[in-house]
């Protein structure tokens, strides 16, 4: 490959990471949509989407630190007109400092960019700022900042009022770590834990080395198991006291991890989601894991099923706060009003999936948020308001590997810091119920 063409398939990468960069932070979009929607990342080659999306991702991990450096090289802020810009610096500085690219591909594309996305009257700015940031890498000093930096106010706040100091800085350092792949695994797990040189963690999750091309995986194409943190994979293992062919909903379905579970587990499942597009997404997985369910399209705050179940799983909507190494824009696209407006999703769906279930019957609460609004503040106010449902306390034998997270009412707590050495988890809230 001549000079040239590694130069232009270097900027193509940058430049879809540019694009993505700007949907997410100057347009309010979710990193994923905006993923799952480029078609011209789609084109690119296999390394060179990676590298975009690596690229773009731990810029949003360490956007705090980055933002504190080009504030410190500005006499004045950047004007609005240096969106583009400023884009290009963050991505350079994120090269630089914590991709240890090549710092004169990381200059040069990055000057390039603020002037084909913005005035060019920037660029002389950013080559300047870019070419200092290089001089004086070694001299920079991230790591005592970086869980301040990078963590916004309000979530430390309450992540320091709900766990204390220590774990909430605990939290925060797990974050700046590219998140693990877990997939969940249903039968023969020790035999595909060999065949894929996996660890096992808990009872259905192996822990990948590294990431890849999941799906030329040995064992993906057989349906033999899927990705899902190991966390994740806790809800849906809180049905022990149900007998196989039980009617179990999985409320808020897609895109299907907990169904699948559900459905492996021989359980007579119901998946509803009020998404089409989510659903089509689990009824393929469903497909690809040789698994059934009844799929349902409805909202479940009007749905009628013409019975009552035994059990009751609702993976609910949240802020999705114990998921920031997976998803690094939620710091930057959520807000402490975002709490409030889910915590009363939460209640009204709560209520509904109560009386979807029969007397006997259980009810899982699971939402993978770290705001104790969203979890067991939601639980306590059900309890008060419906005196047909209990506690029924998760024993430390049912969750192998997370007997240290049960709380003191029977209740998971897990959060990234938990098993952060091996790699972490995602951070959740999970409630069970009994109905009276």
């Amino acid at each position: 490959m001549s000079p040239h063409n590694k130069r232009s398939t270097g900027l193509n990468a940058r430049a879809r990471a540019h694009t993505i960069l700007h949907e997410v932070v100057d347009r309010h979009r979710p990193l994923d949509d905006v993923l799952h929607s480029d078609k011209k990342l789609a084109k690119l080659s296999p390394r060179d989407r990676a590298f975009a999306r690596n690229l773009v991702a731990t810029t949003l991990r360490r956007m705090g630190q980055i933002d504190m450096i080009i504030g410190d090289c500005l006499d004045r802020p950047l004007p609005p007109s240096a969106a583009a810009a400023r884009n290009a610096l963050r991505l350079g500085i994120c090269q630089i400092l914590f991709l240890n690219t090549q710092t004169h591909a990381a200059v040069d594309t990055s000057v390039t960019l603020a002037g084909q996305r913005g005035p060019d009257r920037f660029r002389g700015l950013v080559n300047g700022i870019l070419r200092r940031v290089v001089r004086t890498a070694g001299d920079m000093h991230l790591s005592p900042d970086a869980e301040r930096a990078n963590t916004p106010s309000w979530l430390r706040n309450s992540w320091t009022e709900s766990f204390g100091e220590q774990v909430a800085a605990g939290i925060a350092r797990a974050h700046l770590q590219p998140p693990t792949v877990d997939l969940t695994v249903p039968a023969d797990r020790e035999t595909w834990s060999v065949m894929l040189g996996v660890n096992v963690i808990g009872k259905a999750t192996v822990r990948l080395a590294s990431g890849g091309d999941i799906m030329s995986l040995p064992g993906f194409a057989e349906g033999a198991w899927w990705v899902q943190d190991a966390a994740a994979a806790l809800p849906a293992q809180l049905f022990s006291q149900l007998v196989s062919g039980a009617r179990v909903a999985d409320l808020c379905a897609a895109p299907g991890g907990k169904t699948a579970q559900l459905a492996a587990a021989g359980y007579n499942v119901t998946a509803l989601d009020i998404e089409p597009n989510r659903l089509r997404t689990l009824s393929e997985n469903l497909r690809r894991l040789k698994l059934t369910a009844t799929i349902v399209e409805a909202d479940l705050l009007s749905w009628q099923p013409n019975h009552l179940f035994e059990g009751v799983l609702l993976d609910a909507p949240c802020t999705g706060t114990g998921t920031i190494r997976r998803h690094p824009d939620i710091p930057i696209l959520k807000s402490g009003a975002d709490v409030t407006r889910q915590s009363y999703i939460q209640r009204e769906f709560l209520d509904r999936a109560s009386r979807l279930l029969q007397p006997g019957g259980t009810l899982i609460y699971s939402v993978c948020s770290m705001e104790r609004s969203e979890g067991p503040d939601q639980i306590d106010a059900l309890l008060s308001r419906n005196d047909k449902l209990d506690i029924e306390p998760v024993r430390p034998t049912e969750v192998p590997g997370f007997e240290a997270c049960i709380d003191a009412l029977g209740c998971i707590r897990t959060t990234p810091f938990h098993m952060s050495a091996a790699g972490g988890v995602d951070g959740f809230y999970i409630a069970r119920l009994l109905k009276k």
